[in-house]
């Protein structure tokens, strides 16, 4: 995943904001009990997303201590106690970071793809570990991203179908739990994130392909000059945003709605502005939280 799902902190609760801590810390000390000190080095925004979205409400007082890595593993820091969907959080985080950087052997300069092609095998041990706790997940990436690779080939203009198959992806991130309108509201909830994050990450990545000549979805679909259509890239993120929030609105979330809504009504709309920004290198996606997550 990319990074763009993060909530502002600034419209954040005090105790919110501690909630959000303690989901990130949890979810770090997940990913490195289960697969390793070097799965920890992938954990970011949304994947923090997707295990609050996973994870019940726990009630506020309900808590564990974890060490922290970025601190040499002398600080002790609050978390989420351990819970069996912060477990699949994991596994499903360690999935999509393993193919995604198989994915980036196939794109990028040389050096890009050589590092991608590394840090790909030394994750396929934990890679093999989350198969085989969630095979269906693993299988649904593994099939989508193909064809996400054929359309690249194709080159195809298509954002619907691109966006779709990505999107897919996502949408297979929440467990069936046998209650129908919920289960298809989370559903269409991250199906809909899915999208906006493939599209989001496009437009963010429109002039780095340009001049690598990179398959770039909206540069085939404009090839007379992406830039004259910004609104309209505009007007499908925001169609995306208000169907994730009316199959948000279905659900259940607890003590952790706060937050979510701080994500989905704040959060999401100040990533597209940071990202259709002139661009300054400020306020971007960024995969190594540990830093900021210490401030």
């Amino acid at each position: 995943m990319f990074g763009y799902v993060r909530p502002v902190r600034t419209e954040l609760r005090v105790w919110e904001w501690e909630r959000y801590r303690e989901a990130y810390c949890g979810l770090c000390d997940t990913m490195g009990r289960r697969h390793g000190f070097l799965a920890r080095m992938f954990l970011n925004y949304d994947f923090t997303f997707l295990a609050m979205l996973l994870l019940p409400d726990l009630g506020r007082r309900e808590r564990s201590r974890c060490r922290c890595p970025a601190r040499l593993w002398v600080c002790r820091k609050s978390c989420t106690p351990r819970h069996e969907m912060m477990d699949l959080a994991a596994d499903e985080s360690v999935i999509l970071t393993y193919w995604k950087l198989r994915d980036g052997v196939l794109d990028g300069s040389f050096w890009q793809r050589q590092g991608s092609r590394i840090l790909s095998r030394l994750l396929r041990p934990a890679y093999r570990r989350a198969q085989r706790a969630c095979p269906g997940f693993a299988e649904t990436v593994e099939n989508c991203l193909e064809e996400l690779h054929v359309l690249e080939r194709e080159q195809s203009p298509s954002l619907d179908r691109t966006a779709d198959t990505f999107a897919r992806i996502l949408s297979a991130a929440g467990p069936k739990t046998g209650r129908p309108a919920r289960d298809r509201a989370m559903e269409q909830l991250l199906y809909h994130v899915g999208r906006w994050i493939y599209l989001l990450d496009a437009w963010d990545d429109l002039e780095e392909d340009r001049q690598s000549g990179q398959y770039n979805p909206i540069l085939k679909r404009f090839p007379d000059g992406a830039q004259d259509h910004r609104e309209e890239i505009a007007r499908t993120l925001l169609h995306s945003r208000n169907l994730a929030v009316s199959a948000y609105a279905l659900l259940e979330a607890g003590d952790w709605s706060g937050i979510l809504e701080n994500i989905l009504y704040f959060g999401l709309p100040a990533m597209e502005r940071s990202v259709f920004a002139p661009s300054d290198g400020a306020g971007r996606r960024n995969s190594c939280m540990h830093r900021r997550m210490d401030r």
